[in-house]
Formats: structure tokens, sequence, C-alpha cells
């Protein structure tokens, strides 16, 4: 202020009109109050300000007396055996709110925060056991009264997604889920939404129908387990706990790509990220089963049944045209090196060799289908579809499973009677045709939009057709990379 008063003294003639405007500063109301806080400070004329709840925290988990103020009474209202949606951790000695279930009771109340330290339920002190307070809490019931000391965190919008699982889980059977009650229990091809990844080990999730939100294993959980990287118990003990075919010989037909090893290194499948978008034509109808289960038999039946909307392509083959044949109808003709030039640079999504002569399907005939404003139909060996499930190819991906053992046997005699197939299959090629199915469908089931068992031609071409048309008028569900 003293400062103020000796720059207000008059100034040279020459700087009146600066002197003017600094005085005109200097007197208004908010300077001169700068001023008088500054000189308070200085003169340290203040009271000592109270601690800040960070600092009630530091002596909390430090074992310090926390001021009376810095508690909170948090009064909730449940039924014995309600679970809070709540897990907790161990921290310095106290137990800590770990993780809020996204929908569950706490998360709808808004009361508690992760990081709040649980020191009373209804006045009994909660020690450091997380056992003793998952008890306390589920034994509870009516009015609950929690004493808290807040962690006045703040808390971030966690970044949702939807997943569709590749294989089936139940929290009941799991030894390392912290809380098997909090699980939540999915089956291969469901689709989740994923509200919390923070936790490196579980996330929380619910089903896309509706639903509590519950615990899954994160995908970095689910792959050390299916690659038997972490013991159960090393797990366990570290995760918070809780409260609350004709008879007739086929091409052998070997997958070759030069993109083969950079798939091989991604086979093990979690979770896939999915997106749900408009109505929309796929470029192409994939049909993957066992030889002999009828997948030719379908896609002819869809080439006849619908001309202008179905295509399908040629195959390459390096052997010699027969006297009635032409280029272009049944085979397109190429020279062995030709082939094996095209093979080499990887423009053939599969091809295998059969009589001495070479045979397969060339990427681009699919696109040549496309163009045509069609929908290319292709009956390939499940291998290619490492190489067709992109967004360069909007695949619809069927899998035609064999019936029965007995059903299939049946189907067979009846082709034969009616004069459709000559030969009578073995039992041995029956069961042979039965367990290609299982393993295709345990090796290739995540890349299956649609299983159909043909147990009847007639009853699953229905299917196959109403499933196609369903995709015109319903959303769909497709991998994130096709959107993004």
């Amino acid at each position: 202020a003293l400062l103020e008063l000796n720059v207000m003294n008059p100034f040279p003639g020459d700087w009146t009109g600066f002197s003017d405007e600094l005085v005109r500063i200097l007197k208004e109301p908010h300077f001169q109050s700068l001023l008088e806080t500054h000189d308070s400070v200085a003169s340290k004329n203040y009271e000592t300000p109270p601690p800040s709840p960070c600092s009630f925290m530091d002596a909390a988990l430090n074992n310090q007396p926390v001021p009376p103020d810095a508690v909170r009474m948090v009064g909730i209202r449940k039924v014995s055996g309600e679970h809070l949606g709540v897990t907790f951790r161990v921290e310095s000695g106290e137990l800590v709110i770990a993780r809020i279930l996204h929908g569950g009771m706490i998360d709808q109340q808004g009361l508690l925060h992760v990081g709040d330290i649980i020191k009373e339920v209804n006045g009994k002190e909660v020690g450091n056991d997380p056992k003793v307070l998952q008890e306390m809490l589920k034994e509870a019931s009516g009015s609950v009264v929690l004493k808290i000391l807040p962690s006045y965190q703040e808390p971030h919008t966690a970044r949702q997604a939807f997943v569709k699982c590749h294989f089936d889980y139940d929290p009941s059977h799991d030894n390392l889920i912290p809380c098997k009650e909090a699980g939540l229990s999915f089956n291969s091809g469901d689709i989740l939404q994923i509200f919390n990844q923070e936790d490196l080990n579980w996330w929380q999730a619910c089903h896309i129908e509706g639903g509590s939100a519950g615990l899954i294993p994160s995908q970095l959980l689910e792959e050390k387990r299916k690659a038997f990287v972490k013991r159960d118990l090393e797990l366990a003990t570290t995760g918070p706990l809780c409260a609350g075919m004709g008879g007739k010989k086929k091409k052998k037909m070997m997958y070759l790509t030069t993109k083969n090893a950079e798939f091989d290194r991604h086979e093990l499948r979690i979770y896939e990220e999915v997106a749900k978008v408009p109505p929309f034509r796929r470029k192409t109808l994939v049909l993957i089963g066992a030889q002999g289960v009828g997948r030719r038999s379908l896609k002819n039946k869809l080439l006849v049944s619908d001309p202008q909307r179905y295509g399908t392509t040629i195959p390459f083959t390096s052997r010699k045209p027969k006297v009635d044949e032409r280029d272009g109808q049944m085979y397109s003709f190429m020279t062995r090196s030709e082939m094996e030039c095209d093979i080499k640079n990887g423009r053939f999504l599969e091809h295998g060799e059969y009589d001495g002569n070479l045979y397969g399907t060339k990427i681009n005939s699919i696109h040549e289908v496309i163009e045509t404003a069609k929908i290319c139909i292709l009956d390939v060996n499940p291998q290619a579809l490492k190489v067709l499930r992109t967004s360069e190819f909007l695949p619809y991906v069927v899998f035609i499973e064999a019936p029965d053992f007995e059903v299939l046997k049946a189907m067979n005699r009846s082709a034969i009677e009616s004069g459709v197939v000559t030969k009578q299959l073995t039992d041995s090629e029956l069961k042979r045709t039965v367990d290609e199915s299982e393993r295709i469908k345990r090796a290739y089931g995540h890349y299956f939009d649609l299983c159909i068992v043909n147990d009847g031609l007639e009853a699953a071409f229905r299917s196959l057709r109403l499933a196609l048309d369903k995709l015109s008028t319903e959303q769909q569900w497709v991998p994130v990379s096709w959107v993004f």
C-alpha cells in the first residue's frame, strides 16, 4: 500500500497521460483488494487453513488420527442376501472400495465412490479383513449405516465397448474370480456391453438384453488362463474380495496365403469388439461344413432360386481342357507355370493339387462377382475364413452342421431311394462326416454368423433363405474393424 502512495505522486509533465491512467487503475476497488491481500499474506496476518481432504486420506492410510468432521455416515436400505455391487481391496491396513459395479445398488445411489475407506457397518468396526466385511454386508438387512472416509477422487468416464464372446463362461466354476456372486455368466456368441476395463484381470459388463452388470475375465486374464501361464492360486489371492460326405472323391484343397503366419499368431480368440450397424447386404456368403454335409447342394439351390441376386466364382485349373469344355464355363484354364506364379504372389484364396493338376479359387474372381452387384457364394475350406472375414469381402458365414449319425444315415438312404445319389455310404464314412463337422465347429466357431443343422435339405434351405432376407431388414452386429 505504501508503494502505491509513492507511485501516485505527481509525474513529470511529459508523462501526464500515462500517469492519469495508472492512477485510475490503482484506485480501482479490485486492485485495492489485491494490494490489501498481498499485505495480509506478507505480514502473515491470517488463520491457519484446515487440512485438505487429501490430508485426511493420507492420515487414515498411515494409521494417524483423522479429524471427526472428515468422516461421513452413509445410509442404505437392503434385504438380507442382496448384493450391493461393490468390491474391496486392502490398502495400508484399511478396507478400500476397489470397484463399483455398473447398475448395482451402490452405483445407482451414488453415495459411495471408488477409493472410499469403510470404517464401520452399523456401528461395528470392520477391521482389515475383507471376508468379515463381506459377511457383515451380506447378512445386514433393513437400514444399513456405513461410516466411511471419503476419497474425494474425481471419477472418470470409462470407454464403453461391445464385444462378441468366443467362449462359454460360468463364474460358479471359476476358481480365480474374487467373488462368484459378482460374476456374469455368458455363452459363446453372446454380445456384452463392457462398462469398465480398468482392472487388468476383471472387466465389468452386462448382456445387451439388459440385466445387472457383473465381472467377467479380461482379455489378458483369459489368454493367460488358456495358455496356462498363471496358476489359479496366484491370481485368486491377489484380486479384491467382494460383498455382495457324398461318396464322391473330392479334390484335396490346401490353405496357402502370404498372410498365413500373421493370422496364425492371433488364433486365440477371446472377445471380439463389435458394432451395431443398420441393415445392409453382405458382399459374400460363405458356406462352411464337413465333406458330404450338403454345402454344394444348398449353394446350387440358392443360385437357381435367384440368379439375379446370387453368383459364384469359376475355379481355375492347370489341366488341359477336354474336347467339349470351353474356357470360363466350368473352369478357367491356365498353364501350370502361370498358376504357380499367381499362387506364389498370393492371388489365390485357396488351391490344391489333384491327379497332378492344380485347382484353385482366385481372389480377383470374387471381386468380379461382387462388381456385378451380386452376392458371391463360396463353399470353401474353413482356413480361407482367415482371409475372407474382412471389410474387403463383408462375408456372412454360415456353418452347415452335420446331424446326428442316425439322422445322417437315414438321409443317405432316402437320397438313394429317390435317385438323388447312387452310392450308399458306409457307417465309417458317415461317422467321419459327423466327427469332421464337430472338429470344424470347435476350431472355427468364432467365425460363424449362423449355424444350420442339415437334417433335411428343404428345411435347411428355408432357414438359410430366411436368415439372408433378415440381413436387409434388421440391424447387425459386425466386427468394429468393418466400421472404423
